[in-house]
Protein backbone atom coordinates (compact mmCIF):
# COMPACT_ATOMS: atom_id res chain seq x y z
CA UNK A 1 0.00 0.00 0.00
CA UNK A 2 1.25 3.47 -0.82
CA UNK A 3 1.86 5.70 2.19
CA UNK A 4 1.58 9.48 2.08
CA UNK A 5 4.33 11.34 3.89
CA UNK A 6 5.46 14.92 4.22
CA UNK A 7 8.87 16.20 5.28
CA UNK A 8 9.30 16.64 9.04
CA UNK A 9 11.27 19.96 9.40
CA UNK A 10 10.20 20.26 13.03
CA UNK A 11 6.59 19.75 11.92
CA UNK A 12 5.33 19.03 15.41
CA UNK A 13 6.72 22.26 16.85
CA UNK A 14 5.28 24.27 13.97
CA UNK A 15 1.83 22.76 14.32
CA UNK A 16 1.80 23.30 18.10
CA UNK A 17 2.82 26.92 17.54
CA UNK A 18 0.12 27.49 14.93
CA UNK A 19 -2.60 25.90 17.08
CA UNK A 20 -1.53 27.89 20.12
CA UNK A 21 -1.57 31.12 18.13
CA UNK A 22 -5.04 30.44 16.73
CA UNK A 23 -6.48 29.62 20.14
CA UNK A 24 -4.87 32.72 21.68
CA UNK A 25 -6.02 35.01 18.85
CA UNK A 26 -9.61 33.80 18.99
CA UNK A 27 -9.61 34.04 22.78
CA UNK A 28 -8.47 37.67 22.57
CA UNK A 29 -11.15 38.32 19.94
CA UNK A 30 -13.79 36.94 22.27
CA UNK A 31 -12.68 39.38 24.99
CA UNK A 32 -13.25 42.44 22.80
CA UNK A 33 -16.29 44.72 23.10
CA UNK A 34 -18.62 42.23 21.47
CA UNK A 35 -18.03 39.50 24.04
CA UNK A 36 -20.89 37.36 22.76
CA UNK A 37 -19.35 36.88 19.33
CA UNK A 38 -17.51 33.61 20.08
CA UNK A 39 -17.92 30.72 22.50
CA UNK A 40 -14.87 28.70 23.57
CA UNK A 41 -15.59 25.31 25.16
CA UNK A 42 -14.42 21.75 25.71
CA UNK A 43 -16.48 19.00 24.12
CA UNK A 44 -14.12 16.02 23.77
CA UNK A 45 -11.82 18.52 22.07
CA UNK A 46 -11.33 22.29 22.09
CA UNK A 47 -14.09 24.02 20.14
CA UNK A 48 -14.51 27.65 19.19
CA UNK A 49 -17.86 28.64 17.75
CA UNK A 50 -19.65 31.87 16.88
CA UNK A 51 -23.08 32.26 18.40
CA UNK A 52 -24.73 32.47 14.99
CA UNK A 53 -22.99 29.18 14.00
CA UNK A 54 -21.29 30.86 11.02
CA UNK A 55 -17.78 29.95 12.23
CA UNK A 56 -16.60 26.77 13.92
CA UNK A 57 -13.12 25.55 14.78
CA UNK A 58 -12.04 22.35 16.50
CA UNK A 59 -8.56 21.33 17.65
CA UNK A 60 -7.69 17.82 18.70
CA UNK A 61 -5.54 14.77 18.36
CA UNK A 62 -5.00 11.17 19.38
CA UNK A 63 -2.29 9.04 20.95
CA UNK A 64 -2.33 5.25 20.64
CA UNK A 65 0.47 3.31 22.31
CA UNK A 66 0.58 -0.43 21.55
CA UNK A 67 2.38 -3.36 23.18
CA UNK A 68 2.23 -6.88 21.73
CA UNK A 69 3.54 -10.36 22.52
CA UNK A 70 3.77 -13.11 19.86
CA UNK A 71 4.40 -16.82 19.60
CA UNK A 72 4.30 -19.02 16.50
CA UNK A 73 4.35 -22.81 16.13
CA UNK A 74 6.93 -25.04 14.46
CA UNK A 75 5.03 -24.93 11.16
CA UNK A 76 5.53 -21.17 10.79
CA UNK A 77 9.12 -21.46 12.05
CA UNK A 78 9.90 -23.86 9.22
CA UNK A 79 7.93 -21.96 6.57
CA UNK A 80 8.91 -18.37 7.39
CA UNK A 81 11.78 -18.59 9.87
CA UNK A 82 11.79 -18.03 13.59
CA UNK A 83 10.55 -14.75 15.05
CA UNK A 84 13.25 -12.13 15.53
CA UNK A 85 11.47 -10.98 18.67
CA UNK A 86 8.58 -12.26 20.76
CA UNK A 87 7.33 -8.82 21.72
CA UNK A 88 7.24 -5.25 20.50
CA UNK A 89 5.92 -1.77 21.18
CA UNK A 90 5.09 1.26 19.04
CA UNK A 91 3.13 4.46 18.86
CA UNK A 92 0.48 3.23 16.43
CA UNK A 93 -0.90 6.72 15.94
CA UNK A 94 0.13 10.17 17.21
CA UNK A 95 -1.94 12.81 15.45
CA UNK A 96 -2.96 16.43 15.64
CA UNK A 97 -5.73 18.07 13.66
CA UNK A 98 -7.62 21.27 13.12
CA UNK A 99 -10.99 21.41 11.38
CA UNK A 100 -13.71 23.96 10.95
CA UNK A 101 -16.50 25.69 9.09
CA UNK A 102 -16.26 29.20 7.65
CA UNK A 103 -19.29 31.31 6.75
CA UNK A 104 -21.60 28.33 7.43
CA UNK A 105 -20.87 26.45 4.20
CA UNK A 106 -17.10 26.18 3.65
CA UNK A 107 -15.42 23.38 5.62
CA UNK A 108 -11.83 22.20 5.99
CA UNK A 109 -9.65 19.75 7.89
CA UNK A 110 -5.92 19.23 8.29
CA UNK A 111 -4.62 16.16 10.14
CA UNK A 112 -1.01 15.00 10.44
CA UNK A 113 0.32 11.78 11.99
CA UNK A 114 3.76 11.70 13.67
CA UNK A 115 3.90 7.98 14.53
CA UNK A 116 6.89 5.99 13.30
CA UNK A 117 9.28 8.94 13.41
CA UNK A 118 7.89 10.54 10.24
CA UNK A 119 5.17 13.08 9.51
CA UNK A 120 2.39 11.64 7.36
CA UNK A 121 -0.44 13.59 5.83
CA UNK A 122 -3.85 12.13 6.65
CA UNK A 123 -6.89 14.34 6.07
CA UNK A 124 -6.24 17.57 4.18
CA UNK A 125 -9.30 18.85 2.37
CA UNK A 126 -11.47 21.85 1.58
CA UNK A 127 -15.19 21.43 1.08
CA UNK A 128 -18.49 23.15 0.47
CA UNK A 129 -21.70 21.87 2.03
CA UNK A 130 -25.43 22.58 1.74
CA UNK A 131 -25.28 22.60 -2.06
CA UNK A 132 -28.73 22.03 -3.61
CA UNK A 133 -29.17 18.51 -5.07
CA UNK A 134 -25.42 17.71 -4.81
CA UNK A 135 -25.21 18.07 -1.05
CA UNK A 136 -21.51 18.31 -0.24
CA UNK A 137 -18.21 18.47 -2.16
CA UNK A 138 -14.76 17.83 -0.72
CA UNK A 139 -11.47 18.25 -2.56
CA UNK A 140 -8.08 17.13 -1.25
CA UNK A 141 -6.64 14.15 0.59
CA UNK A 142 -9.70 12.29 1.88
CA UNK A 143 -11.09 8.84 2.59
CA UNK A 144 -12.46 6.97 -0.37
CA UNK A 145 -16.07 5.81 0.22
CA UNK A 146 -15.09 2.15 0.40
CA UNK A 147 -15.40 -0.31 3.33
CA UNK A 148 -17.49 0.42 6.43
CA UNK A 149 -14.64 -0.53 8.77
CA UNK A 150 -12.21 1.83 6.99
CA UNK A 151 -14.66 4.75 7.14
CA UNK A 152 -14.99 4.32 10.91
CA UNK A 153 -12.38 6.48 12.63
CA UNK A 154 -9.54 4.61 14.33
CA UNK A 155 -10.69 6.39 17.50
CA UNK A 156 -13.91 4.39 17.48
CA UNK A 157 -13.10 0.98 15.96
CA UNK A 158 -13.97 -2.01 18.16
CA UNK A 159 -10.66 -3.84 17.76
CA UNK A 160 -7.10 -2.55 17.68
CA UNK A 161 -6.77 -3.28 13.96
CA UNK A 162 -9.40 -3.10 11.23
CA UNK A 163 -10.71 -6.32 9.71
CA UNK A 164 -10.25 -5.58 5.99
CA UNK A 165 -6.58 -5.01 5.08
CA UNK A 166 -5.75 -1.54 3.79
CA UNK A 167 -3.50 -3.10 1.13
CA UNK A 168 -6.55 -4.19 -0.85
CA UNK A 169 -7.16 -0.50 -1.65
CA UNK A 170 -5.88 2.83 -0.32
CA UNK A 171 -7.83 4.18 2.63
CA UNK A 172 -7.18 7.79 1.64
CA UNK A 173 -6.33 9.37 -1.70
CA UNK A 174 -6.19 12.73 -3.42
CA UNK A 175 -9.36 13.52 -5.30
CA UNK A 176 -12.83 15.02 -5.33
CA UNK A 177 -15.73 13.53 -3.39
CA UNK A 178 -19.45 14.27 -3.73
CA UNK A 179 -21.92 13.03 -1.12
CA UNK A 180 -25.51 13.55 -0.10
CA UNK A 181 -28.27 12.04 2.05
CA UNK A 182 -31.89 11.60 0.99
CA UNK A 183 -35.25 10.73 2.55
CA UNK A 184 -34.30 11.89 6.06
CA UNK A 185 -30.91 10.15 5.85
CA UNK A 186 -32.49 6.82 4.91
CA UNK A 187 -30.46 6.76 1.68
CA UNK A 188 -26.86 7.98 1.31
CA UNK A 189 -24.68 8.23 -1.79
CA UNK A 190 -20.98 9.08 -2.07
CA UNK A 191 -18.97 9.11 -5.28
CA UNK A 192 -15.51 10.35 -6.13
CA UNK A 193 -12.60 10.41 -8.54
CA UNK A 194 -9.13 9.92 -7.05
CA UNK A 195 -5.43 9.89 -7.93
CA UNK A 196 -2.68 8.08 -6.04
CA UNK A 197 -0.67 10.63 -4.07
CA UNK A 198 3.06 10.57 -3.46
CA UNK A 199 4.81 11.04 -0.12
CA UNK A 200 4.08 14.78 -0.24
CA UNK A 201 0.36 14.37 -0.89
CA UNK A 202 0.80 15.24 -4.58
CA UNK A 203 0.64 13.48 -7.93
CA UNK A 204 2.60 15.82 -10.20
CA UNK A 205 3.16 13.24 -12.94
CA UNK A 206 -0.36 11.79 -13.03
CA UNK A 207 -0.75 9.47 -15.98
CA UNK A 208 -2.65 6.22 -15.81
CA UNK A 209 -3.27 5.93 -12.09
CA UNK A 210 -6.91 6.70 -11.33
CA UNK A 211 -9.65 5.37 -9.08
CA UNK A 212 -13.39 5.88 -9.42
CA UNK A 213 -15.17 4.87 -6.21
CA UNK A 214 -18.87 5.02 -5.33
CA UNK A 215 -20.94 3.86 -2.40
CA UNK A 216 -24.65 3.65 -1.67
CA UNK A 217 -26.09 2.77 1.73
CA UNK A 218 -29.39 2.73 3.55
CA UNK A 219 -30.47 3.05 7.15
CA UNK A 220 -33.40 0.67 7.22
CA UNK A 221 -33.75 1.36 10.95
CA UNK A 222 -32.36 4.38 12.77
CA UNK A 223 -33.94 5.12 16.13
CA UNK A 224 -31.42 6.81 18.49
CA UNK A 225 -33.97 7.02 21.33
CA UNK A 226 -34.46 3.24 21.33
CA UNK A 227 -30.79 2.68 20.44
CA UNK A 228 -31.74 0.72 17.31
CA UNK A 229 -29.86 0.67 14.00
CA UNK A 230 -29.89 -1.43 10.84
CA UNK A 231 -27.49 -0.44 8.06
CA UNK A 232 -26.75 -1.93 4.63
CA UNK A 233 -24.29 -0.68 2.03
CA UNK A 234 -22.62 -1.49 -1.27
CA UNK A 235 -19.55 0.11 -2.82
CA UNK A 236 -17.66 -0.28 -6.08
CA UNK A 237 -14.22 0.93 -7.11
CA UNK A 238 -12.67 0.92 -10.59
CA UNK A 239 -8.91 1.42 -10.42
CA UNK A 240 -6.01 1.71 -12.85
CA UNK A 241 -2.83 1.19 -10.84
CA UNK A 242 0.27 3.29 -11.30
CA UNK A 243 3.05 1.66 -13.39
CA UNK A 244 0.70 -1.28 -14.11
CA UNK A 245 1.95 -3.12 -11.00
CA UNK A 246 -0.30 -4.37 -8.23
CA UNK A 247 0.46 -6.10 -4.94
CA UNK A 248 -1.53 -7.23 -1.92
CA UNK A 249 0.24 -8.27 1.28
CA UNK A 250 -1.54 -8.90 4.57
CA UNK A 251 -0.34 -9.10 8.16
CA UNK A 252 -2.18 -10.74 11.11
CA UNK A 253 -4.36 -8.44 13.20
CA UNK A 254 -1.46 -6.71 14.88
CA UNK A 255 0.51 -3.91 13.28
CA UNK A 256 3.65 -5.10 15.07
CA UNK A 257 3.78 -8.46 13.26
CA UNK A 258 5.30 -9.21 9.87
CA UNK A 259 3.28 -10.02 6.76
CA UNK A 260 2.96 -13.73 6.03
CA UNK A 261 0.78 -13.86 2.92
CA UNK A 262 1.28 -11.85 -0.26
CA UNK A 263 0.45 -11.95 -3.96
CA UNK A 264 3.90 -10.58 -4.81
CA UNK A 265 4.20 -8.02 -7.60
CA UNK A 266 1.69 -8.70 -10.37
CA UNK A 267 2.94 -7.12 -13.63
CA UNK A 268 0.94 -5.82 -16.61
CA UNK A 269 -2.13 -5.00 -14.54
CA UNK A 270 -4.57 -2.94 -16.57
CA UNK A 271 -7.50 -2.57 -14.13
CA UNK A 272 -8.63 -3.55 -10.66
CA UNK A 273 -12.34 -3.83 -9.85
CA UNK A 274 -13.38 -3.95 -6.20
CA UNK A 275 -16.84 -4.62 -4.76
CA UNK A 276 -17.77 -4.40 -1.10
CA UNK A 277 -20.93 -5.40 0.76
CA UNK A 278 -21.44 -4.11 4.31
CA UNK A 279 -23.99 -4.44 7.08
CA UNK A 280 -24.35 -3.36 10.70
CA UNK A 281 -27.03 -3.95 13.31
CA UNK A 282 -27.23 -2.39 16.74
CA UNK A 283 -29.75 -2.91 19.54
CA UNK A 284 -28.87 -1.29 22.82
CA UNK A 285 -25.51 -2.63 24.07
CA UNK A 286 -25.37 -5.27 21.31
CA UNK A 287 -23.73 -4.63 17.89
CA UNK A 288 -23.29 -6.97 14.94
CA UNK A 289 -21.17 -6.00 11.92
CA UNK A 290 -19.85 -7.70 8.78
CA UNK A 291 -18.41 -7.11 5.31
CA UNK A 292 -17.32 -8.94 2.18
CA UNK A 293 -14.78 -7.50 -0.25
CA UNK A 294 -13.82 -8.98 -3.62
CA UNK A 295 -10.98 -7.73 -5.81
CA UNK A 296 -10.71 -8.66 -9.50
CA UNK A 297 -7.23 -7.90 -10.86
CA UNK A 298 -7.02 -7.95 -14.67
CA UNK A 299 -3.65 -8.68 -16.23
CA UNK A 300 -3.13 -7.74 -19.88
CA UNK A 301 -0.09 -8.26 -22.06
CA UNK A 302 0.65 -8.91 -25.73
CA UNK A 303 0.42 -12.68 -25.29
CA UNK A 304 -2.33 -13.23 -22.74
CA UNK A 305 -5.14 -11.77 -20.68
CA UNK A 306 -6.45 -13.13 -17.39
CA UNK A 307 -8.18 -12.03 -14.20
CA UNK A 308 -7.16 -12.91 -10.64
CA UNK A 309 -9.76 -12.87 -7.88
CA UNK A 310 -8.90 -12.18 -4.23
CA UNK A 311 -11.24 -11.75 -1.29
CA UNK A 312 -11.66 -10.81 2.35
CA UNK A 313 -14.63 -11.08 4.70
CA UNK A 314 -15.31 -10.75 8.40
CA UNK A 315 -18.06 -10.87 10.99
CA UNK A 316 -17.93 -9.38 14.46
CA UNK A 317 -20.14 -9.02 17.50
CA UNK A 318 -19.72 -6.79 20.55
CA UNK A 319 -21.60 -6.18 23.79
CA UNK A 320 -21.38 -3.51 26.52
CA UNK A 321 -21.52 -5.21 29.91
CA UNK A 322 -22.18 -1.85 31.56
CA UNK A 323 -25.14 -1.03 29.30
CA UNK A 324 -23.76 1.61 26.90
CA UNK A 325 -24.41 1.54 23.17
CA UNK A 326 -22.42 2.43 20.06
CA UNK A 327 -23.79 5.70 18.56
CA UNK A 328 -24.06 6.15 14.78
CA UNK A 329 -23.03 9.52 13.32
CA UNK A 330 -23.81 9.26 9.60
CA UNK A 331 -23.27 7.00 6.61
CA UNK A 332 -19.84 8.37 5.70
CA UNK A 333 -18.46 8.62 9.26
CA UNK A 334 -20.35 5.53 10.57
CA UNK A 335 -19.98 4.79 14.32
CA UNK A 336 -18.83 7.56 16.63
CA UNK A 337 -17.78 8.20 20.23
CA UNK A 338 -18.93 5.97 23.09
CA UNK A 339 -19.81 7.87 26.26
CA UNK A 340 -19.74 5.77 29.45
CA UNK A 341 -22.71 6.05 31.79
CA UNK A 342 -20.26 6.59 34.67
CA UNK A 343 -16.73 7.88 34.21
CA UNK A 344 -13.87 6.27 36.10
CA UNK A 345 -13.42 7.91 39.54
CA UNK A 346 -15.23 11.05 38.46
CA UNK A 347 -16.98 11.76 41.74
CA UNK A 348 -19.61 9.04 41.27
CA UNK A 349 -17.39 6.01 42.01
CA UNK A 350 -17.80 4.90 38.43
CA UNK A 351 -15.83 2.13 36.77
CA UNK A 352 -16.13 3.43 33.20
CA UNK A 353 -17.64 1.33 30.41
CA UNK A 354 -16.71 -2.28 29.64
CA UNK A 355 -17.16 -3.92 26.25
CA UNK A 356 -16.42 -7.47 25.06
CA UNK A 357 -16.11 -8.42 21.39
CA UNK A 358 -15.40 -11.33 19.06
CA UNK A 359 -14.40 -11.26 15.37
CA UNK A 360 -13.58 -13.75 12.65
CA UNK A 361 -11.67 -12.61 9.54
CA UNK A 362 -10.62 -14.55 6.45
CA UNK A 363 -8.39 -13.40 3.56
CA UNK A 364 -7.76 -15.44 0.41
CA UNK A 365 -4.86 -14.42 -1.87
CA UNK A 366 -4.86 -17.62 -3.95
CA UNK A 367 -5.97 -17.36 -7.56
CA UNK A 368 -4.81 -19.39 -10.58
CA UNK A 369 -0.99 -19.37 -10.72
CA UNK A 370 -0.71 -16.89 -7.82
CA UNK A 371 -0.61 -18.74 -4.50
CA UNK A 372 -0.34 -15.84 -2.09
CA UNK A 373 -1.86 -17.82 0.77
CA UNK A 374 -4.89 -17.80 3.04
CA UNK A 375 -5.16 -16.29 6.50
CA UNK A 376 -7.85 -16.67 9.16
CA UNK A 377 -7.91 -14.55 12.31
CA UNK A 378 -10.04 -14.99 15.43
CA UNK A 379 -9.84 -11.96 17.72
CA UNK A 380 -11.15 -11.68 21.27
CA UNK A 381 -11.35 -8.12 22.53
CA UNK A 382 -12.05 -6.27 25.75
CA UNK A 383 -12.37 -2.49 25.81
CA UNK A 384 -12.28 -0.44 28.98
CA UNK A 385 -13.56 3.12 28.43
CA UNK A 386 -12.26 5.18 31.34
CA UNK A 387 -14.25 8.15 30.08
CA UNK A 388 -15.36 9.47 26.68
CA UNK A 389 -11.78 10.40 25.68
CA UNK A 390 -9.63 7.55 27.03
CA UNK A 391 -9.73 3.77 26.81
CA UNK A 392 -7.55 0.69 27.22
CA UNK A 393 -7.94 -2.13 24.68
CA UNK A 394 -6.98 -5.78 25.13
CA UNK A 395 -6.88 -8.12 22.11
CA UNK A 396 -5.99 -11.79 21.87
CA UNK A 397 -5.52 -12.94 18.26
CA UNK A 398 -5.25 -16.50 17.00
CA UNK A 399 -4.07 -16.59 13.37
CA UNK A 400 -3.98 -19.56 11.01
CA UNK A 401 -1.65 -19.21 7.99
CA UNK A 402 -1.84 -21.53 4.98
CA UNK A 403 0.54 -20.73 2.12
CA UNK A 404 0.83 -23.56 -0.44
CA UNK A 405 4.37 -22.78 -1.57
CA UNK A 406 5.87 -22.52 1.92
CA UNK A 407 3.68 -24.22 4.51
CA UNK A 408 1.16 -23.52 7.25
CA UNK A 409 0.97 -22.90 10.95
CA UNK A 410 -0.48 -20.79 13.77
CA UNK A 411 0.44 -17.49 15.37
CA UNK A 412 -0.77 -16.28 18.77
CA UNK A 413 -0.80 -12.59 19.69
CA UNK A 414 -1.67 -10.76 22.89
CA UNK A 415 -1.72 -6.98 22.57
CA UNK A 416 -2.80 -3.98 24.57
CA UNK A 417 -3.40 -0.36 23.58
CA UNK A 418 -3.46 2.78 25.70
CA UNK A 419 -5.50 5.42 23.87
CA UNK A 420 -6.53 9.01 24.39
CA UNK A 421 -8.23 11.22 21.82
CA UNK A 422 -9.74 14.64 21.89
Amino acid sequence: MQKTEIPTLNSMNKIFLILSFLIFALHIKAQEKDQDQFMFRWDNGFKIESYDKSFKLKFGGRIMLDHAYFSQDDGLDEAFGELESNDGTEFRRARLFVSGVLYKNVEFKLQVDFAGGKSRLKDAYIGVKNIPVIGRIRVGHIKEPLRFDALTSSKYITFMERAIPADLANERNNGILLMNDFFNDKLSIQTGLFRNADEYGNDKTADKDVAFTSRISTLAINNPEKEQLLHFGFSYSYRKPDKEIYKISVRPKSHLTKKYISTGHIPDVSTVNIINFESAYSQGPFTLQGEYLGSAVKQDSKNYSQTYNFSNYYGQVSYFITGEHRPFKNSYATFTRVKPKKYLMNGDKGSGAWEVALRYTHTNLNSKDIQGGEQSDITLGTNWYLNSAARIMFNYVWTDIDKPETGNGNLNIFEVRFQIDF
